[in-house]
């Protein structure tokens, strides 16, 4: 049974599935997904109305088929969804959705299965369906997703070109249930000699074998001056891209090089050939029907399984499953290694602990050279806050807050959801280079799905802070401008504005000879508002250049409200530019210079002649590439769709500033962060 033939939240009346397999009942994920999706896991005797739940075909599932031969009960398949997790099952990893199927196993050949069902019987000609199946393909590349994820996408490759050939784990029942055997990989390795003669094998080793946890059925001793075995953790994605053609037996990673272009040569019969997109050694009589690769993608990536968001415990999309496993696996990408934090305030800790120190716990130090020495010491990295004395040091992760950050202002110790952590640069400095601007660079190249994905986020709306905001008030007539005030003493001013216009009274009098006949609406910033920062002005002198000073407004309300938004630095433009609206710069923020605004201040030289990237390209470097986002509750990395919708739900997170309380809570979940024996929190 497909995700899409369940209500989100799962049918109302539960059935009963009756299990023979102690895996049912140790991994409560599995459980809690077949919850999810209406079926009640229990122990007994069933009735011929009720269902028994196997575990595709494991060594337990002969005793539930053969109970269920007994009672006339029916058999659900259960098996690991085509994304599953970072880390295999083996070394504990949870997975992110399951296949439920009530014909068949889909790597079972000698029976059709449901997924076999849908791709033979299926229309698959929904034009909706099949651009979610190509913005699938495309962010699946983009982010380097393949079933397991525990590699580097930056990992060194072997010289291309080369021929693939990929193992797999012995008495994987993929194999056997798929019409072959431990002679058929022997038998592919020749075929792919001969095939091609004098060309380099490359044999890519299964991700258990590489663990040491199963036997693969190459190993080093097939090695010779053309072949050479693989063992390294790597993206398959950039794996495909440098083979000239690839090899497999019934290996999940054959379905996903279909989706880099390739037509694998397949000598086993996965759920996958057949359908015109490999070259079958052994072909299935009844596959006949020819597919799109659009259309395979669908039916076995959308249709057919059942995905399910933890974060708010139901069964979900196949969007929403991909970008929680993207997170999942950029942050043990990034982490891995692990970080000396310096120059971190003793409140921020516990978030930092949170976001960072999943992998290894992040240690401390005080000062500068203790950070460096500890971490040339240990391997990891030096990471700082913003422009702090560590930022000279050009092996330091930098670290600020994102650009959707919180309900509530950070100045007032409201939780974030929203980091970034670059290691080039600062963002808002733009007289060195960052990771940010690399990003926006290279996003003229972006594939349509990643676009696409990009426009829907955009459609959000989301200012950085999430704020209580005073109803708008009734607008003077005429052309309207925004002038949005800011923290004088902000990094981004200080770094990113020059000596012409650094201060708001300078933003506001130049605003207003630039446009003497406008009306101008001034916007001061919420830490300005609530007293927290500098930059306050009066308001006589707002008033003798500005028509209003919108207080507590909405930035989102305002930016809807105007023709025009004029800032130096501030992160409102981006969001204005992000609802379409023209924005002049005075200043020299990260979106400045890429064709995109009217920039009144220098903009570096390589942004200038850097290919456009489009408004879609900058949201896509800015929001999904750049920021880590973490459920600072749940304890949780997150998609930017989750950060997206949590901000929406003025439930979820306090709607309040930090009480005493709160902040001497924050104070002592730093103590413990900074406590090198102590648990991530």
């Amino acid at each position: 049974m497909s995700q899409s033939q369940t209500d989100a939240a799962g049918p109302a009346r539960a059935r009963r599935l009756y299990v023979y397999n102690g895996g049912f009942l140790t991994q409560p994920r599995v459980r809690r997904i077949l919850a999810r999706a209406g079926w009640k896991v229990t122990l007994g005797k069933p009735g011929p109305d009720d269902w028994v739940g196997v575990w595709g075909k494991s060594p337990t599932s002969g005793r539930g088929e053969k109970v269920a031969g007994h009672t006339g009960a029916r058999v659900l398949h259960v098996e690991d969804a085509f994304l599953r997790s970072v880390h295999t099952g083996r070394e504990g990893d949870v997975p992110i959705g399951l296949c439920l199927d009530e014909r068949g196993v889909h790597f079972d050949s000698s029976t059709p299965s449901d997924l076999e069902t849908l791709l033979a019987t299926h229309p698959l000609d929904d034009t909706a369906l099949l651009d979610r199946a190509r913005a699938g393909i495309d962010r699946m590349r983009h982010a380097h997703i393949s079933k397991y994820n525990a590699f580097d996408p930056q990992t060194d490759l072997p010289e291309a070109p080369y021929v693939l050939v990929i193992d797999q784990t012995r008495g994987d029942a993929s194999i056997a249930h798929g019409g072959a055997n431990a002679a058929t990989f022997r038998e592919m390795l020749v075929f792919a000699q001969t095939e091609h003669p004098g060309s380099r094998i490359i044999i890519k080793a299964h991700p258990e074998t590489v663990a040491g946890l199963r036997d693969g059925h190459f190993d080093a001793a097939d090695q010779n001056r053309r072949i050479s075995l693989l063992r390294g953790a790597v993206s398959p994605w950039r794996l495909f891209e440098g083979a000239t053609a690839v090899y497999t037996v019934s290996s999940q990673l054959g379905f996903e090089a279909i989706f880099a272009g390739h037509k694998p040569r397949v000598f086993g019969q996965p759920f996958y050939a057949g359908w015109g997109l490999t070259q079958d050694e052994t072909p299935v009589a009844r596959r006949e029907r020819p597919l799109s690769r659009a259309q395979l993608f669908a039916a076995a990536m959308i249709l057919y399984p059942t995905w399910y968001d933890p974060m708010f415990d139901r069964l979900c999309s196949f969007e929403e499953a991909l970008g929680a496993l993207e997170a999942r696996a950029r942050a043990w990408r990034e982490d891995r290694h692990g970080y000396i934090a310096t120059g971190m305030r003793l409140w921020k800790r516990g978030h930092l602990q949170s976001f960072f120190g999943h992998q290894k716990r992040l240690l401390f130090r005080r000062n500068t050279p203790a950070a460096r020495a500890l971490a040339a010491k240990t391997g990891r990295r030096v990471m700082c806050w913003g422009a702090s004395e560590a930022a000279e040091d050009s092996d330091t992760v930098h670290v600020e807050d994102g650009f959707w950050r919180s309900i509530g202002l950070g100045a007032q110790l409201a939780r974030p959801l929203s980091l970034v952590a670059d290691d080039l640069g600062l963002y808002y400095d733009p007289s060195r280079e960052s990771r940010l601007e690399r990003l926006i660079a290279a996003a003229h190249g972006l594939p349509q799905g990643c676009i696409a994905r990009a426009r829907a986020l955009m459609q959000h709306r989301i200012s950085k802070y999430r704020l209580l905001s005073s109803p708008l008030p009734a607008l003077p007539e005429g052309r309207r401008i925004l002038v949005v005030g800011q923290v004088e003493d902000d990094a981004s001013v200080k770094l990113g504005c020059t000596a012409q216009v650094k201060s708001n009274l300078e933003l506001l009098a130049r605003t207003r000879a630039e446009n003497p006949n406008a009306v101008l609406i001034y916007k001061p910033h919420p830490d300005v508002e609530a007293g927290l920062r500098a930059g306050a002005l009066s308001q006589d002198t707002v008033l003798a250049h500005a028509d209003m000073i919108a207080a507590n407004a909405s930035p989102q309300a305002l930016i809807a409200a105007v023709d025009e938004i004029w800032t130096m630095t501030s992160l409102l433009g981006f969001e204005a530019l992000m609802a379409g609206k023209p924005v002049v710069c005075l200043g020299t923020p990260f979106y400045a210079g890429w064709g995109l605004t009217r920039d009144m201040a220098p903009v570096p030289p390589q942004r200038v002649e850097a290919p456009r990237p489009g408004l879609e390209g900058l949201a896509h470097a800015c929001l999904i590439d750049y920021p880590r986002y973490f459920d600072p509750f749940k304890g949780r990395p997150m998609a930017p769709e989750m950060a997206a919708r949590l901000l929406s739900d003025h439930e979820t997170y306090w709607p309040h500033p930090a009480s005493k309380a709160d902040k001497i809570r924050l104070l002592a979940r730093g103590i413990l962060a900074s406590l090198p024996s102590g648990k991530p929190r």
